[in-house]
């Protein structure tokens, strides 16, 4: 690749994993490419931080589309051909167990989908023919159909399934892991997270995100590419045809690129832009976000009885999947162990862990003064463990440190608004904008989890990018 510092063929917004992938992908091919980012840190929505000593993730629960080293289809592996990675790179873990525990009635899962279709069976009996009919359906569906209609979730299970119950019990692992939309998730994301949860099932490298991290950042960097931290964009620059043509620096400095790809949420990549798009609903802000909460641990918490890798849970007469009234919503969230997968090292991880997330209210969270904020965060803690602590077994006689982030911390570190997690409620399938020139990539393009995101930023190249 030849040194060109100020223009290039693609400028990508963002260090996350789609950026990185995409950029990996571009400079294969030797396309001259820069990735920036505001930040000092790689990661976007997974990253990571060090507090007191302590290595956090701020985003990874699990890497989701977990199959066995070797194995020759599937997103992962598709993934990993793209980016000319080995397994090893990634050198996932699978998971011990999970479940979803609605007042006390519970579906395990494993990394064997036929464990959850056996839990359907016995559990809801009448239901098992209809749960395969499901199935069916989902392995019969094109996720990646850039068809503009959209058919919610929803009203696809309910052909199938008729129980309410177990309708919210098999959606709440997806809307926590990917929907933007309350209540519901359209049926191509279903699709991709059913198969993506159940059907392959959750991995971890024992380090947790930063290997995942390094291996993008080392490859991009082999290949010539151009990582550019603490760089934020103030503007994406078009010509007097409209089309992307660069980006201006918080500092002014300007790069000239062919095309710009942004990371950064069709939304939030819209507000850089000066044109109006023809349509003011194209780009909707994201609205739904999460406290997430974690304990420090003096000993792993299988040594206390808690095996389960990951149990998503509800309690109440149905799943209210929505932005709340108040700062958090306890009555249905996420409790992930870190500790609890097969890592070949049988050694125990430094510290016992469990993290809990929740729905939050965004406004709250974005206006509260400091002494309200730091108490809020307090009370969040101590209300979600209170309420987790009746579905798995109590850890709390052996926290030794605890820390909570909001989507005050999500928008400081992402530039999502509202601090939104997945994004805009309107995704843009192809990745194209109203921008001749520039693309979106991500979460906005409708691709979803670890592996979706860095597949995301590998298709956009493909189809705009590489021709």
């Amino acid at each position: 690749m030849s040194d060109a510092p100020d223009r290039y063929d693609t400028i990508i917004i963002g260090a996350g994993l789609s950026g990185l992938a995409a950029g990996i992908r571009l400079a294969y091919y030797d396309k001259r490419v820069c990735v920036l980012d505001r930040h000092n840190a790689v990661g976007g929505l997974n990253s990571f931080y060090r507090l007191r000593g302590v290595n956090h993730d701020v985003g990874l629960h699990a890497v989701t589309n977990w199959r066995p080293p070797g194995t020759k289809k599937g997103p992962l592996s598709k993934l990993l051909r793209q980016l000319r990675l080995s397994w090893e790179d990634f050198d996932l873990a699978p998971q011990v167990g999970s479940a979803v525990d609605f007042d006390g009635c519970r579906l395990k899962f494993t990394n064997d989908p036929t464990l959850l279709e056996a839990e359907v069976a016995e559990r809801f009996p009448s239901q098992a023919d209809g749960f395969r009919g499901l199935i069916e359906a989902v392995d019969a569906a094109d996720p990646f159909d850039l068809s503009p209609e959209e058919v919610m979730a929803r009203d696809v299970i309910g052909r199938h399934v008729d129980d309410p119950l177990l309708v919210d019990m098999l959606l709440c692992p997806i809307l926590y892991y990917g929907s933007a939309t309350p209540h519901d998730v359209e049926w191509r994301q279903f699709v991709i997270l059913f198969r993506a949860l159940y059907q392959e099932g959750f991995g971890r490298p024992r380090p947790g995100v930063r290997p995942i991290m390094r291996v993008l950042v080392r490859q991009f960097r082999s290949l010539g590419g151009k990582l550019k931290l603490k760089h934020g964009v103030a503007s994406i620059d078009t010509d007097g045809s409209g089309r992307a043509h660069g980006v201006t620096l918080d500092d002014g400095t300007k790069l000239v690129a062919d095309n710009v790809l942004s990371s950064a949420g069709s939304h939030e990549t819209n507000r850089l832009v000066e044109s109006e798009p023809p349509d003011a609903d194209l780009y909707p802000a994201g609205q739904l976000s999460f406290v997430e909460t974690i304990a420090l641990l003096d000993r792993p918490p299988a040594d206390y009885g808690h095996h389960e890798t990951i149990v998503f849970f509800n309690r109440g007469d149905r799943f209210h999947y929505e932005g709340p009234e108040t700062p958090i919503d306890p009555r249905s969230g996420v409790i992930c162990v870190p500790n609890n997968y097969q890592y070949a090292d049988p050694t125990p991880l430094e510290d016992g862990r469990v993290r809990i997330t929740a729905l939050a209210d965004p406004d709250f969270w974005m206006t509260a003064d400091e002494e309200t904020y730091a108490a809020a965060k307090k009370r969040a803690h101590e209300e979600l463990t209170d309420v987790v602590c009746d579905i798995v077994p109590d850890y709390r006689p052996y926290v030794t440190d605890i820390d909570t982030f909001t989507p005050r911390t999500v928008k400081k570190f992402t530039g999502h608004v509202n601090g939104c997690v997945y994004g805009s409620p309107k995704k843009l399938r192809d990745g194209r904008t109203h921008v001749d020139n520039l693309y979106v990539c991500g979460t906005d393009q409708g691709y979803l989890g670890i592996v979706g995101a860095m597949l995301s930023g590998v298709s956009v190249a493909n189809m705009h990018l590489l021709k």
